[in-house]
């Protein structure tokens, strides 16, 4: 293996350019040729390669967003547009892949691979933490406490004016990111894919806890919740409970950016050192992952398939706190 490349796909997530740095430098290291891929699959279709250095990278690994940029490519899930991309990568000579992201992500390339064999190793970028085969994705833990942040903020305003408010943060599948900061923020109640709860419990809530003098909530919810999202869950309460005031706030796209905290630049590095060495020593058509501390390798069918589970326990830690 002498040429690899990396790209960036998908949502983005702070880390990803401390990874992309990570990745170039070690690649460089051990004696690699490295390109970056611009605009993720669909650049790759397209040809846009930059040929990176050491310095291509420097004072990158404290900035959020992606220097590669990120795409979602219609063309990449086609056959056409496979071919495509698998000729550009033969016209530059590249050996290997270091893919950046989540599902999706993950989902190409390992199509990709059984198409035409072109070794790819997967690194976990995504604010959502909802792969399997690592404990923590490079993104979340800022994207946590960014959204943390945020409900200290809304608590004020909420206790200064007596109100409650449902906030809501990302998570269409995942309840990752709301269960922390529901126990962090002091949220009275937490509503997430992966547990059911109802709008006449979030009453019952609310009832129970002004007639123990509480006079402010907040209610974190993730916006894939089966009861829908928090402007709808926050109207059928308004309607149950016409007396409270009652406010929405949706986080949205300000949870996916920033500069990284140290832990998430501390694991993006560590990661992206295991993409490169993984690729060198064989390594194809899995994803580079912590768990329990130890470096593992996850096929992708695995990352794109298991489901990861949200400690229970979390739940009854909110229930408890609130009271």
């Amino acid at each position: 293996m002498k040429r690899i490349a990396v790209f960036t796909s998908g949502g983005d997530s702070p880390g990803m350019n401390a990874c992309i740095r990570a990745v170039v430098r070690t690649a460089i290291y051990h004696g690699l040729e490295v390109y970056g891929i611009r605009r993720g699959y669909n650049g790759m279709i397209k040809g846009e390669f930059w040929k990176m250095e050491s310095s291509s990278v420097s004072n990158t690994i404290q900035k959020g967003g992606t220097i590669l940029k990120s795409a979602r490519s219609q063309d990449f899930m086609t056959k056409e547009g496979r071919q495509k991309a698998y000729e550009q990568l033969k016209e530059y000579e590249i050996d290997g892949l270091v893919a950046i992201g989540g599902n999706g992500t993950f989902t190409g390339a390992t199509l990709f691979f059984e198409e035409f064999g072109i070794p790819v190793v997967g690194a976990p970028g995504t604010i959502d933490n909802d792969l399997y085969g690592t404990d923590y994705t490079i993104g979340y833990d800022t994207a946590v406490n960014t959204a943390l942040d945020a409900i200290d903020k809304i608590r004020d305003t909420a206790d200064s004016h007596e109100r409650v408010f449902f906030v809501e943060v990302m998570g269409r599948d995942s309840g990752y990111i709301a269960m922390p900061c529901a126990i962090g923020g002091g949220a009275e109640i937490v509503m997430i894919p992966e547990t059911i709860t109802s709008v006449p419990q979030v009453i019952d809530t609310i009832k129970n806890g002004w007639e123990r003098s509480k006079t402010s909530f907040i209610i974190v919810v993730a916006e894939g919740d089966e009861e829908g999202n928090a402007t709808d869950i926050a109207a059928k309460v308004k309607e149950a409970l016409p007396i409270m005031d009652i406010k929405v706030t949706i986080l949205g796209h300000v949870q996916r950016g920033g500069s990284p905290t140290a832990a998430d630049r501390m694991l993006a590095s560590q990661i992206g050192i295991a993409t490169v060495e993984g690729l060198l020593n064989g390594k194809t058509d899995v994803m580079a992952g912590i768990v329990n501390s130890k470096l593992v390798f996850t096929p992708f069918k695995d990352t794109i398939n298991k489901k990861k589970i949200i400690n229970q326990r979390f739940t009854r830690m909110v229930e408890i706190l609130s009271v």
